[in-house]
């Protein structure tokens, strides 16, 4: 793809990130913490931190929380590892939603394959491009201003497709179709997000709050496993990693970087309402 199509944005979701991301442009490191590695995330995380952080001196506190954090995040790329398996430096992966780079690096880095990165942030994708050149991968590692709903990839140009709390931005029937379009036979899409929990509450309060925040939409768990099916993929993995998603939210909200969207998400983790999820899906042959 040498030559993009001049972007187009389908859809109110698609606006509403757009006019988000593309104008955060001081915000370049996910609170701050991205120059520690050369790591940059949009993603939050899972598992446990080190509570002896929370015990330091105050001169010492702050930065320590911060370098916690940030080392979460990028651990937090392992929940899309562990679950594409093994991957073959040959194989080619679509990061759908790529943000600043930070999923589709490690996923390089860990399977030396070709990453291509779609987004609707310009502004983003510059800073990726950047950081792949830095970083010596812009050969293999590249980043596209384009919609994960209407990526202009050929049929089946993928072996694997994963999106890293991206999908909470598009509408998901339309775009599962896209990506079973763009998978090769057999080829397998990982989803990582959080949703709403259809048991419990399907229109929690909480997800309003989270919504209203990142200016995105929270899903039903129901919807995913619907479109999934309706595009003519089989989810044959679906694991519930909300109480692995709380420590991240306990520690942020210890930060002087904290946001005020951390008792929404706290709160509805806790109590169940919302759900944070992994879908690994396989493409019929």
């Amino acid at each position: 793809m040498d030559t993009e199509p001049a972007l187009e944005l389908r859809t109110p979701l698609e606006e509403a990130a757009f006019a988000y991301y593309d104008n955060k442009r001081t915000d370049l490191l996910n609170l701050g913490l991205g120059s520690l590695d050369g790591f940059y995330h949009h993603h939050f995380a899972v598992g446990d931190f080190d509570h002896r952080v929370l015990e330091l001196p105050d001169d010492e506190r702050e930065q320590a929380i911060n370098a916690e954090m940030h080392r979460m995040e990028t651990r937090q790329v392992d929940t899309l590892v562990e679950a594409l398996g093994s991957v073959p430096p040959t194989a080619r992966i679509l990061d759908a939603g790529s943000g600043r780079g930070g999923t589709a690096f490690l996923l390089h880095q860990v399977f030396g394959c070709r990453v291509d990165g779609v987004n609707i942030s310009t502004y983003q994708n510059g800073f990726a491009r950047e950081q792949a050149q830095r970083r010596g991968c812009a050969d293999l590692v590249h980043f596209h201003d384009l919609s994960m709903t209407d990526t202009k990839f050929p049929d089946a140009s993928f072996d694997f497709v994963v999106t890293n709390e991206t999908t909470m931005y598009v509408e998901p029937y339309a775009t599962l179709v896209e990506f079973a379009r763009v998978l090769k036979p057999g080829g397998r899409y990982v989803l990582v997000s959080w949703c709403n929990n259809d048991v419990v509450a399907p229109h929690p309060p909480e997800a309003d709050a989270i919504d209203k925040h990142y200016h995105c939409h929270t899903h039903r768990r129901i919807t995913y496993l619907r479109a999934l099916i309706d595009a003519g993929m089989t989810p044959y993995q679906v694991d519930d990693l909300t109480r692995l998603a709380i420590p991240y939210w306990e520690l942020r909200s210890h930060s002087r970087l904290a946001t005020g969207i951390e008792e929404a998400y706290l709160a509805g983790y806790r109590s169940d309402r919302v759900n944070y999820i992994r879908i690994a899906s396989r493409k019929g042959v």
